[in-house]
């Protein structure tokens, strides 16, 4: 999701689907075995209060695009089942042969499930297609289900354009007005639900769905923070866990300097091998060495922060801005030469406007001034629903300096990310104890050696963190790998959830 100086203690990262890109097929390197998938024993039944949930049938009609659509009831808040109830949407793709369902999450938090069907049905293999139902469902707070809702188009444009001045009391309190606005108003508009957000919460939504769908064990694919729901899942549900895939992988048990510095250097090693890339090829805008380009990236980012860059509209392009549309490619290798296009207008024309462009497709935002999505404000609610960080300015400010050691081209939007939630108005729901989830099947876990949003490191430690975890890897550039056309993952992803081949350990693509 959003990558910007309002970033949380999760891994502010969305699924790229919105540039439905697909990069070319490379090579395996290492062969799979054949071990299946053991059978999930049964999971202690629901509480009587929650199996009414639990029993429900799924009145399917046809919606849009050849799919059916439904709508699944749950509890608001699972600590009072028999209180106030929400709605979760929820589309299904119906497979040839259907002999059980595949939940699917694009991530963000914030990200359409139902949404991501279409590109999903393309990716898979044909025996995915001919024997899985492809599920996606809104999770609560986002787009068609009981969602959030914060502030106007025109507030929202002022948040996604401020640029935090964390090192400073002024910026700080200027940083926490905005952020407290945001806040009450999705208290305001949001209500009750707004404190309910969290990804335990969704997880559980998850369990009722499988349910729902009648199926003994959730088959899940899960992106980027969809990862962290799959974990989450896993650990509350560990023996109703069937294959589960995990790809661009968020460790739950990161700190919040860990996720900081990781993501940050994320995006600064797939900077640098933007920059390689592009100065290997005629055009390029970026002069000198590697070391050179990372500079003049790293100079106009900060000439936009304290001089906004003219557009041709009547909006600038502010720091916050020009990284989200410096950032935004990187998801995928084959979008470069749309950044290549962006800078070159930056820093040879002093035009701002294809960043801006690019940053606008990030946030989902239409050239008329509208959002066509909540994709933003339902990240930071699930966000500060999840976890807060230390908003002391001495913590923020040590945190900010070991990140700026390890980015010290983009340590400035990944930084000071605890102002946003000093003031929410809704508590942070505890953690898990663990996320090992012992007694699950071997879950998959899917990461990419130079992903910008979720470094391979935390996919390591994803894998390592769950008791069953197996990691699958994909070696090469952008976030997430399933979606990436390789053909090796695809074709070792879509083995596990239809046999339950586990790969060999080691396995690299």
């Amino acid at each position: 999701m959003p990558i910007v100086t309002t970033s949380l203690r999760r891994a502010p990262v969305r699924l790229a689907a919105v540039l439905a890109i697909t990069l070319l097929a490379a090579g395996c390197t290492t062969a799979k075995n054949q071990s299946a998938v053991p059978t999930a024993t049964a999971q202690t039944a629901p509480s009587a209060d929650l199996q009414r949930f639990y029993d429900q049938t799924l009145d399917w009609k046809s919606c849009d695009s050849g799919l059916q659509c439904a709508d699944l009831t749950v509890p608001l808040d699972y600590a009072d089942p028999t209180g106030q109830t929400i709605t979760i949407a929820v589309a299904r793709s119906r497979a040839k042969d259907p002999q059980a369902s595949m939940v699917i999450n694009p991530g963000g938090p914030g990200a359409s499930g139902i949404s991501l069907i279409s590109s999903i049905e393309s990716q898979v293999g044909s025996d995915v297609r001919r024997t899985l139902d492809i599920v996606g469902f809104d999770p609560r707070g986002v787009g068609k289900s009981a969602a959030v809702s914060c502030v106007s188009d025109a507030k929202l444009d002022e948040i996604l354009a401020f640029d935090v001045d964390g090192a400073t009391s002024a910026g700080r309190t200027a940083a926490q007005a905005l952020y407290t606005q945001l806040g009450q108003g999705c208290l305001k508009r949001t209500g009750p639900l707004l404190g309910h957000v969290d990804t335990i919460s969704a997880a559980k939504d998850m369990d009722v769905l499988r349910a729902a769908l009648g199926d003994q064990t959730l088959t899940y694919l899960g992106f980027s923070y969809g990862t962290e729901l799959g974990a989450t899942y896993a650990a509350l549900f560990p023996t109703k866990a069937g294959r589960l895939v995990l790809d661009g992988a968020l460790d739950p048990t990161l700190t919040p300097t860990q996720l900081a510095a990781g993501q940050a250097q994320g995006f600064e090693n797939a900077l640098r091998a933007y920059v390689k890339d592009c100065q290997s090829s005629s055009g390029c805008p970026l002069e000198g060495t590697v070391d050179d380009g990372m500079a003049q990236i790293g100079s106009l980012l900060d000439k936009a922060r304290t001089h906004p860059m003219e557009t041709g509209t009547d909006r600038s392009l502010t720091g916050s801005l020009a990284f989200t549309g410096v950032a935004l490619p990187l998801y995928a290798q084959s979008y470069w030469p749309a950044l290549t296009d962006a800078l070159t207008l930056a820093l040879r024309k002093n035009d701002g406007s294809g960043l801006l462009q690019l940053s606008d497709i990030y946030s989902d935002r239409s050239s008329d001034g509208t959002y066509s999505t909540n994709a933003m404000v339902a990240f930071w609610s699930i966000g500060c629903a999840d976890s807060r960080d230390d908003p002391d300015p001495a913590a923020m400010e040590a945190q900010a300096q070991q990140v700026r050691a390890v980015a010290p081209t983009v340590w400035k939007f990944f930084s000071y990310g605890a102002l946003l939630c000093q003031n929410w108005p809704t508590p942070a729901v505890p953690p898990l104890p663990s996320y090992a989830a012992a007694g699950a099947p071997p879950i998959l876990v899917v990461g990419t050696t130079n992903d910008p949003a979720t470094p391979y490191s935390w996919a390591q430690q994803l894998a390592s963190t769950l008791d069953s975890g197996v990691l699958l890897t994909r070696r090469g550039e952008g976030h997430t790998a399933y979606s990436s056309g390789n053909e090796c993952i695809v074709k070792a992803v879509d083995a596990f959830l239809v046999d339950g081949t586990v790969p060999a350990e080691g396995t690299t693509c």
